[in-house]
């Protein structure tokens, strides 16, 4: 099959396909004589495969490395679960910090009068007047933002910080 069918019975774009390849993801496809890639039902098998996957989050190393086992009849299946657990904890730290994200934003609108004034919170944290204390992937603390002077603030927008927890540092 041509890789558009290949794209549609795999559910992997032909953009995607190709890039696979020139990633070295999945073999270079057959080609036809008029140079037209040609896939077969275990490179679709392949491709739902890493389809698969992709809908899991898994990033491409892993995929990879998936691949590897999944044609290694002699692995463990220890080291499959390995790999999984490993992206479970991943996935797990990601969605702690776009909680910490949205908690954050949520105080900073939550400051917000939302009416005709300029003066907006949201604006104040976006530009760096008012600090977010928004966790880095090793789980430490990065506070952001001190104003323009350096200093705390006494404005509106400081204040409305200070009232939902969003203290300077």
């Amino acid at each position: 099959m041509n890789i558009g069918q290949a794209a549609k019975a795999s559910g992997v774009s032909a953009k995607m396909i190709r890039y696979y390849e020139s990633t070295g993801l999945i073999p270079k496809a057959v080609r036809s004589e008029a140079g037209y890639r040609h896939y077969s039902e275990a490179d679709v098998h392949t491709l739902r495969f890493i389809r698969r996957a992709r809908d899991l989050g898994f990033s491409i190393e892993q995929i990879r490395l998936l691949l590897r086992l999944w044609s290694d009849r002699q692995r463990s299946s220890a080291e499959v679960k390995a790999v999984a657990l490993e992206h479970v904890a991943e996935l797990k730290q990601r969605a702690r910090q776009l909680n910490e994200m949205a908690d954050a934003l949520k105080h900073l609108a939550s400051a917000c009068e939302g009416d005709s004034r300029p003066e907006c919170p949201i604006i104040k944290g976006l530009e760096g007047q008012i600090p977010l204390d928004i966790r880095r992937a090793d789980g430490a603390s990065r506070k952001r933002a001190v104003g323009v002077s350096g200093s705390r603030g006494s404005g509106r927008a400081a204040k409305a910080a200070r009232q939902v927890g969003i203290a300077s540092s």
